[in-house]
């Protein structure tokens, strides 16, 4: 009992236990029970009209009443024993005139489970005397009654199931735990109910299988960063091994992948180290393009000393202009700064080259 438990907990999608049966007794098999039972009561009636009516009633809410049990045991066995019992009821207490009404319900009880309804998505197999018969699809079928039995209602619409792999190492032996989603459906319902005995288990700890196999084969790294490349991987290995069920995988995607705290750790420093690096190299190739801006810079204030005297000027206007800011300026940049000052020296260097042609050609050759 202890074992089947642990079993059941490492599925989290395991159906529950389903009950042995042949059909389903749903409302419309109730409906055509109800035929039965009014055409009974009006034979009844026709045939002696001296009959107790309360007896009548009685017998009419004992079958209803036994219509109920075959909801919840739908099974042929149930069918007969119900009807033995009827019989049985009718000759110990009541008198033997009631065989028309017992007649007709009885046929009642083998007529309307007999009579199934299926729904669009559903597939129904169908054994006669415990061989394959038939797939029935959508709409109304008649069993033959004590021979037919229904195996099992197959919904062949998409399903989802949530699988997961606890504690799989790694092909670099790091453990981790995987949670996946699995999306599949049944596409021959034959061979899913005839070839295994539960698919949905057996779907279920394929894919487990087939998570921790691709686990085992693949890096940590890849894990985190191509998870496609795991999940395609996954979905080949459970195509491979359902579809001779009549069962197909149209995707699986990873939902979570936990790792070590310690070494999650590890890895958010090695992120930040790599971060750090690239931003320093980022800083250091800006200051080498700066420094070559300054140095074009440069040669054009070498020969324009007005200009390189505004640009001090200007400068010191935009930290000043800043607020709460203080500057320390010395005492002589206040002469430089003055206006006739610095157009006194741009007049002097003009006048030095009119005076010395020569040397300002010299040094246009140099340049």
């Amino acid at each position: 009992m202890k074992l089947f438990a642990y079993k059941s907990e490492r599925i989290k999608n395991l159906q529950k236990v389903k009950l042995y049966r042949d059909f389903h007794f749903n409302t419309f098999s109730f409906f055509i029970l109800g035929l039965f039972l009014l055409a009974g009561i009006l034979i009844q009636y026709v045939s002696d009209w001296s009959l107790n009516t309360r007896e009548i009633f009685t017998v009419a809410f004992g079958i209803i009443a036994a219509g109920g049990i075959l909801v919840i045991l739908p099974m042929w066995l149930a069918v007969v024993q119900i009807i033995i019992v009827s019989w049985v009821c009718m000759i110990a207490f009541l008198q033997i005139d009631y065989y028309p009404l017992v007649a007709a319900t009885s046929l009642g009880f083998l007529i309307a489970p007999s009579v199934q309804l299926i729904y669009h998505w559903d597939k129904v197999i169908v054994l006669r005397l415990g061989k394959f018969r038939k797939v029935h699809g959508p709409g109304l079928f008649m069993l033959i009654p004590l021979f037919d039995r229904i195996a099992e209602f197959v919904d062949t619409r998409i399903r989802a199931t949530d699988f997961s792999a606890e504690k799989t190492l790694t092909r670099d032996a790091v453990p981790v735990h995987a949670d996946a989603l699995a999306f599949w459906m049944i596409w021959d319902a034959q061979k899913a109910v005839l070839e295994v005995e539960n698919y949905l288990e057996a779907v279920t700890l394929s894919a487990q299988a087939a998570l921790r196999d691709s686990i085992g084969k693949h890096d940590l790294t890849v894990l985190l960063s191509e998870r496609e490349i795991l999940c395609a991987e996954i979905q080949t290995i459970l195509d491979r091994k359902t579809n001779p069920w009549g069962i197909t995988i149209l995707s699986v995607d990873l939902t979570d992948i936990i790792i070590p705290q310690t070494l999650e750790d590890a890895m958010s420093k090695q992120a930040q180290a790599e971060r750090e690096k690239e931003s320093r190299i980022i800083l250091g190739t800006a200051e080498v393009e700066i420094a070559k801006k300054f140095e074009e810079a440069s040669r054009t204030y070498k020969d324009n000393p007005t200009a390189l005297r505004l640009r001090a000027m200007n400068m010191v206007y935009e930290g000043i202009r800043q607020k709460g800011s203080l500057i320390l300026l010395p005492a002589s940049i206040l002469e430089s700064m003055d206006l006739g000052t610095v157009m006194g020296a741009a007049a002097m260097d003009k006048l030095e080259k009119l005076e010395h042609p020569e040397e300002e050609e010299e040094k246009d050759d140099n340049n």
